[in-house]
């Protein structure tokens, strides 16, 4: 294969993750715009006003910026489509994640990069053959193993099958989080039991319920050992990256727009050096475990290797919940940042801060920052231990924060059971 870097994608709910994603050392980061996404009802989402932003953030940073717009289309959101990636091509995105063919077709009208989404469920090098007329860049069906995956890689390099750019197409997979139990997302739990479609943005996750078992004709209820027999467990592939990478890959990719900035950044981050540590012929089993450990501090519900060595139909968690070995408790926002002393002040307004503590400040600007309280000024009366409900606090903090800026405590998981 080509020795072109490896590109790792990111996911951007909000501005606070898309600032996460960057620090963590996304080379891409793709969000959603308004109501016509996967994951509209999840994530905050951006309206298009925020675009040029956006674009201006990651052409400062040197990270490509991709629009989600992979929801199944009808006439009559044509229009806003129109608009949307009017909007996008105007502000200087770089491309548009898209299903749907009007969407593709509208994209290639305005010379709007695409790439193809996972919700087209590619699963062979035909139809690699057949969207290599529209798109670059393609996102494999998440039901595919290495080995298919990388045959399909060969044949784009065996046939030299290029997109518009005149370039090979790039293979792009999923290589982190949430997994969903229906093929490639298409369900219609949601739409059948609350009218809320999954496939236009909307799913309420009925598979990461309870559920019972029940015989109908007689009433009895079956004994089920696992009780979210729906619910699989998240994919995480850096145990066995090297294998992943070297299938072909050019792409890597990271679920959770819907998740919390600290997630994005350090899922974003073990990606980034378990590829660095690829690039440098330098993976090791030690480097490995600290990145699970690493993640598993962050929301997850298990992880497993999805389907990337075809054994296994499924492993299910026994949790509707994450599994995280840590949790962020929200303690107040920032109220004033003393630049020449690096001292960030914040007004508490829920539990206690103390000495010694762990906390976690987010922000639009910020993005996700740690430290550890060493020293505490409480309403400037000088030192002290802690800051309680209606204080303001101040301590030592080298990066500035804004008004907006939200202050967490960082605690063990088992501390809030």
């Amino acid at each position: 294969m080509s020795a072109k870097p490896i590109e790792l994608m990111a996911p951007a709910g909000s501005f606070e993750s898309m600032m996460a994603a960057i620090q963590g050392g996304a080379n891409s980061v793709y969000f959603g715009v308004e109501q016509l996404n996967m994951r509209a009802r999840s994530s905050i989402n951006f309206s298009i006003s925020d675009l040029p932003e956006i674009a201006a953030l990651c052409e400062r940073y040197h990270v490509r910026s991709y629009l989600t717009l992979n929801t199944i289309i009808y006439d009559h959101d044509v229009r806003m489509v129109k608009s949307l990636l009017t909007a996008a091509k105007a502000a200087g995105i770089t491309a548009v994640i898209a299903a749907d063919h009007a969407v593709i077709a509208i994209a290639r009208q305005l010379q709007m990069e695409v790439h193809i989404s996972t919700q087209v469920n590619i699963t062979n090098l035909e139809t690699i053959r057949f969207y290599s007329l529209f798109a670059d860049v393609m996102v494999l069906s998440r039901e595919l193993s290495i080995r298919q995956i990388k045959d399909i890689c060969e044949g784009i390099q065996r046939e030299q099958i290029k997109g518009p750019s005149g370039k090979l197409v790039e293979i792009e997979v999923f290589a982190h989080g949430a997994l969903c139990m229906a093929v490639s997302g298409k369900c219609y739990l949601s739409l059948h039991t609350q009218n809320s479609s999954a496939n236009r943005g909307a799913c309420l996750q009925n598979c990461r319920r309870k559920y019972k078992v029940v015989d109908m004709e007689e009433g009895h209820e079956l004994e089920i050992d696992n009780e979210y027999i729906m619910s699989p467990k998240d994919l995480c592939t850096i145990p066995f990256i090297d294998q992943l990478l070297e299938a072909g890959v050019r792409v890597l990719k990271i679920e959770g727009r819907g998740k919390g900035a600290e997630y994005v950044k350090t899922v974003t981050q073990c990606y980034r050096e378990a590829i660095d540590a690829y690039n440098a012929q330098a993976l090791t089993p030690e480097k490995i475990d600290r990145w699970m450990q690493a993640m598993e501090k962050v929301y997850n519900r298990g992880f497993w290797g999805g389907y990337m060595f075809g054994q296994h139909l499924g492993e299910w968690t026994n949790t509707s919940g994450s599994t995280a070995t840590q949790r962020k408790i929200y303690l107040g926002k920032g109220n004033n940042y003393y630049a020449k002393s690096n001292i960030a002040e914040f007004k508490i307004e829920s539990y206690p801060l103390q000495v010694g503590d762990t906390v976690m400040v987010i922000g639009k600007q910020i993005g996700v920052v740690e430290t550890t309280i060493t020293s505490l000024h409480v309403n400037d009366t000088g030192e002290a231990t802690i800051a309680n409900k209606g204080d303001l606090c101040a301590f030592p903090l080298n990066v500035p924060i804004h008004k907006s800026d939200k202050l967490y405590k960082i605690i063990a998981a088992e501390e809030m059971a």
